[in-house]
């Protein structure tokens, strides 16, 4: 039986198991928007197209499902580019469909026609324009495929209009091939046997773990791999919750605003394994200095990431799940007592580092933000989805919010996107109805996307705002305070931002203020206990910094601990 474009595609999702779309729509995709009307998936409509980008990112990051994005073409399609980069830079699988001008009119510069092919090639892990009816249900089948396998990223499919409205024969392939994409997934045995023997050469070693260890779902596999031998952990940002924040072997996190110890370990370290992450510069500081005296070993599903941006003596290329199972089962054949008994002087080093600077801070009369932090996580008890917008507020929650589990803190790593955390909970909070969804927020990033207000209330998703509001980009006035010698440029928001109490209610969502210390338990019991959506506006110490801070450039062993 044919099958029109735009069923091809209901049918393709239905195939894929989709369930939730997160949506905008236009004239260039009415044919299909038209067919979604009887289809059976649950439909978020938006109120800017880059917050759905944000909220099937967040879903994604969640669930570790491949989140599906449907938007029109031109501006409706370029709207979702900064979206589109910042999954794309932390790995978050995900499927854009945008609409298109009718394929005769493809160049022509018609009414709401974007290259948008030739814009996000460089952001996207594949793309496709799909001219031709026929092609439609193998391009969606690849397009799933690409997106969850390998290395995650983003996949777009451009839909010209008429291709929407022709017909063809259904059949949805049942499997994949493509040309030069193979990705490796078990890991070379000789490579990781020759890795099990340096680990049992090493006096001081660190896990250095990043993203890639919950996106292959290897949280298991590697906190059992720690504990059997004792190794400390240090995590990225994408990588907190790969071992629980509170487990003795936690070391936090590491690199720019990470804690003493974890970057004094790496720097004394005779071993580093990396599992899952990129050596980012924000990571590494000044690479010729980074981690000095330790062999690295570097376990990615990426190849490209290997020796990319440091020196690595023992490269594995496979999936963290798999090669951390077979690690484990070399393991068997070692003295691992003898190992862990061997590690003891490193652990009482470790617990010196600690001991520098323990991360405290004075709380007074003014509300510490640290202190709004830890308290959510002690009334949360850790059994939260947290996300966080960008700057200061998302260093303050990887440094005193201890993440218990894997996918439960969403934040835009590689790229920085503020604006990402407010549209990313309402993703999260799709996927999961009855959890607690906090997205903890600045002033100044909070206000890129704050229009989903409407549709957090229009869904009655009952997503917490937890606005850290200092009246300034407080990241950016950060570095002008210590590099800029306090000339403060464009960062300043005090008496200019909207009553967020105020905003709040005027979408139909509860708004709460906390101005003292003793207000912010109460508030936030409060806000936890209201089902509706609601926006607390906590007015915090206008100057505080986030410390540690090691400055651009310089080794991590260069902090700035006040």
């Amino acid at each position: 039986m044919k099958k029109t474009g735009s069923q091809i595609i209901v049918e393709s999702l239905k195939k894929e198991g989709v369930e939730t779309i997160f949506n905008y729509p236009g004239g260039a995709v009415l044919p299909l928007f038209d067919e979604l009307q009887s289809a059976p998936f649950k439909q978020v409509l938006v109120r800017h197209e880059q917050a759905a980008v944000h909220a099937a990112d967040g879903y994604s990051r969640a669930t570790g499902r491949v989140g599906v994005v449907i938007v029109t073409s031109g501006p409706g399609a370029t709207n979702t580019v900064t979206g589109i980069a910042t999954a794309f830079m932390d790995s978050v699988p995900m499927v854009i469909i945008t609409g298109q001008v009718p394929t005769l009119l493809i160049g022509n510069d018609a009414f709401q026609e974007a290259d948008i092919i030739g814009i996000t090639r460089p952001c996207t892990k594949h793309n496709y324009l799909v001219k031709d009816v026929k092609d439609l249900a193998r391009t969606i089948k690849e397009a799933f495929y690409v997106a969850r396998s390998g290395r995650p990223g983003p996949v777009l499919i451009d839909l010209p209009k008429d291709v929407q409205a022709e017909s063809a024969e259904f059949k949805y392939p049942e499997k994949v091939s493509i040309r030069g994409y193979q990705p490796t997934y078990e890991g070379h045995v000789g490579q990781i046997q020759r890795a099990v023997k340096l680990v049992m050469k090493s006096k001081k070693p660190v896990l250095y773990v990043g993203g890639g260890i919950i996106s292959s779902n290897a949280s298991k596999e590697l906190t059992l791999f720690a504990e059997k031998l004792g190794i400390p952990v240090t995590m990225t940002l994408m990588g907190l919750g790969s071992i629980p924040g509170n487990n003795p072997l936690s070391l936090g996190m590491l690199g720019m605003h990470g804690t003493y110890w974890a970057n004094m370990a790496v720097m004394e370290s005779d071993l580093l394994i990396a599992i899952g992450s990129r050596f980012d510069d924000r990571v590494t500081g000044k690479i010729e200095a980074f981690a000095p005296q330790a062999k690295i070993i570097h376990i990615d599903i990426d190849p490209t990431s290997i020796s990319k941006n440091v020196r690595v003596d023992l490269p594995i290329v496979g999936d963290c799940k798999h090669v951390l199972s077979k690690i484990l089962s070399f393991l068997e054949e070692e003295d691992v007592g003898t190992f862990r008994a061997g590690l003891e002087k490193w652990h009482h080093q470790i617990d010196k580092f600690r001991a520098v600077h323990s991360m405290n801070y004075e709380q007074r009369e003014i509300i510490k933000p640290q202190y709004v932090i830890e308290k959510i996580f002690e009334l949360t008890k850790g059994d939260a989805i947290i996300s966080t917008e960008v700057g200061q507020n998302q260093m303050w929650t990887a440094q005193y919010f201890p993440f218990l589990r894997p996918r439960t803190l969403l934040t835009s790593g590689g790229l920085g996107t503020m604006g990402y955390g407010f549209p990313a909970a309402m993703g999260a909070q799709v996927a999961f109805p009855n959890k607690l969804v906090i997205d903890i927020s600045g002033d100044g990033s909070f206000q890129m996307n704050s229009q989903e207000l409407a549709t957090v209330v229009q869904y009655r998703l009952p997503v917490k705002v937890a606005i850290l509001n200092n009246g300034y980009l407080g990241m950016v006035r950060q570095w002008q305070e210590f590099f800029y010698g306090k000339r403060y440029a464009s960062v300043s928001l005090e008496g200019i931002s909207p009553d967020f109490v105020k905003l709040a209610e005027a979408y139909g969502a509860v708004g709460l203020r906390a101005t003292k210390p003793e207000d912010v338990v109460p508030t936030l019991k409060k806000a936890f206990s209201t089902p509706e959506p609601v926006i607390i506006d906590f007015e915090i110490d206008p100057e505080e910094n986030v410390y540690p801070m090691v400055p651009a450039g310089e080794p991590l062993n260069q902090m700035r601990l006040v």
